[in-house]
Formats: C-alpha cells, sequence, structure tokens
C-alpha cells in the first residue's frame, strides 16, 4: 500500500476518533466497521501502536480547550480558583485509580478474549438501551457542575469508566452514564468524562508506545501524526458541539444510535464480513 494511500486512509480514521471519541457511541464499534471496509495497514504491530496513539490528538483538544481549568498555576486565578482547580485533579486521580487497576488486570484479556463483532455489538446494544431507559427515568440532578462532584461519587463513577474495558462499551459511554446514574447533569457528566479520558488516555498511549515504537517505520510515523492531527481538530469541534447540544437535549438519541449500530455489526458479523476477531 502507498504511503500516500495510508495518508488519506488516516484522514478518514482521525476524523471517525475525532468525533467518536467523545460522544457516547463508541470508538471501537466505529473502527470496526471502518477497518472492515478499507484496512489502514497489513502491519499489525503498527497497527496495534496507531489505534491509542491517534486518541492523543484527541486529548490533546481536551487539554487545549480546557486549559484555563485544568491549568492550576494560572496567575489570573485567585487562591480559591486555584484550589478549585487542584480538587479538581484531586478527583480526576481518584476517579482513574479503578480504571487503572481495571486495565492492568483485563485489558490483554480483554483484548485477547472479548474483540469479537458479537460482544461488541451486545456491548452497543446494552448500554444504548440503558440510555433510553435511564432518561426516561431520570430524576433531578444533584450535582451540576463538576465542581460538584464529591471524591465519593467521582471514585464510583471511575468504576463505571472500567467497564469500558469490555470492547464496544465506549469510555465516554460508561462515564457519563455512571455519571448521570450518581446524581450529576448532563454537562457536568460530559465535562468530567472529557477530563478523566486525559490520565487514562495518555498512560495506555505511552505503555504502547514503548510496547511497539521500535517496530514503526518513518512513513508509518507519518501516518501516526497525520491522523492525530485530524483526530485533534475534529475533537475541537466535536467537544464544543457535544456541550452545546447537552445544554438543550438528552442522550436518548445516542442510545438509539449504538442499537442501529449493534445490530448492522451482528449483521456483517453473521455474514462472514466482518472477521471472527476484530483488532480495533
Amino acid at each position: 500500500m502507498s504511503l500516500f494511500l495510508q495518508i488519506l486512509k488516516s484522514i478518514v480514521f482521525g476524523i471517525v476518533e475525532g468525533i467518536t471519541e467523545w460522544l457516547p457511541i463508541s470508538s471501537t464499534g466505529h473502527l470496526i466497521l471502518l477497518n472492515a471496509v478499507m484496512p489502514l495497514t497489513d502491519n499489525q504491530q503498527f497497527w496495534d501502536l496507531y489505534k491509542y496513539i491517534i486518541q492523543l490528538g484527541a486529548i490533546f483538544a481536551v487539554i487545549v480547550l480546557y486549559w484555563d481549568k485544568l491549568w492550576p498555576f494560572s496567575p489570573k486565578k485567585s487562591e480559591k480558583e486555584k484550589k478549585s482547580t487542584w480538587n479538581t485533579w484531586i478527583k480526576i486521580i481518584i476517579a482513574s485509580i479503578p480504571t487503572g487497576i481495571v486495565g492492568v488486570l483485563l485489558n490483554d484479556y480483554a483484548d485477547e478474549h472479548l474483540s469479537t463483532p458479537t460482544v461488541v455489538a451486545i456491548a452497543l446494544i446494552l448500554y444504548g438501551v440503558l440510555f433510553i431507559v435511564i432518561e426516561n427515568r431520570r430524576k433531578k440532578p444533584r450535582m451540576k457542575t463538576v465542581g460538584g462532584i464529591d471524591a465519593k461519587t467521582a471514585f464510583f463513577i471511575g468504576c463505571f469508566q472500567s467497564l469500558a474495558v469490555v470492547p464496544g462499551t465506549s469510555r465516554s459511554g460508561s462515564t457519563i452514564l455512571g455519571s448521570i446514574l450518581l446524581g450529576t447533569s448532563r454537562s457536568a457528566a460530559a465535562e468530567f468524562s472529557f477530563f478523566l479520558a486525559i490520565p487514562v488516555m495518555f498512560g495506555v498511549s505511552l505503555l504502547e508506545l514503548i510496547k511497539h515504537a521500535a517496530a514503526v517505520t518513518a512513513g508509518e510515523l507519518v501516518v501516526m501524526i497525520v491522523g492525530m492531527a485530524v483526530s485533534f481538530i475534529v475533537s475541537a469541534i466535536v467537544i464544543r458541539s457535544l456541550m452545546r447540544y447537552v445544554r438543550r437535549h438528552d442522550f436518548r438519541i445516542f442510545g438509539i444510535y449504538r442499537i442501529i449500530l449493534g445490530v448492522l455489526i451482528l449483521i456483517l458479523a453473521l455474514a462472514g464480513i466482518l472477521p471472527s476477531v476484530v483488532n480495533a
């Protein structure tokens, strides 16, 4: 495959990653379909690294957009504002603990035994139904902002995030769903989900970089950088759009979309179009 064609494909993968990483619709499910339609590479080691490194572009978008909220050393902030920022980071760290533990213990097992179209499809459909049911029974939120989330709630949100070890669950989907169940507003749930992605995705990407970096060629490095750049741009647009959306609407539309996507993946798997084991 020519480098030019790989770069074009990487642009498409970057767009898909930038959109699906932040919406509760499973980036894995979409990458499975995309990689089935137009495989990016025949080099499995490169793909194993690419699918994680491309996420860094999405993470940098969060850091740039929320820099003022997340940087505790800003001279423009009062001591009270700096303390609030540190409290946010403490809650991010607390919420990351269960995710880190589950990831270390089960990530390799999930990749080896759960990375099948059937598992992904079931997870998509199950969480899609849960989004619809929970939104239909939704009560008035107790915590309307990230600042209103206490340490105990943050920990349990992290427990929900750890469920994303199952492919097709969606990290943002499980985090947002858990946050809403625990009493946060939709906007607080989405924003806290963005923040939790920073340590989780940086950590995973670093581990994969250490594991596979030596096998990457100069051309493949260019392909990764292009994917990251596109993911960054698209993520910035999607994050802003999602925050505007959730201030006026609920998450039911994403539940419906997840169910449709899950059914589609099941049909394609039964038709033999998708492989029995996926690497997305």
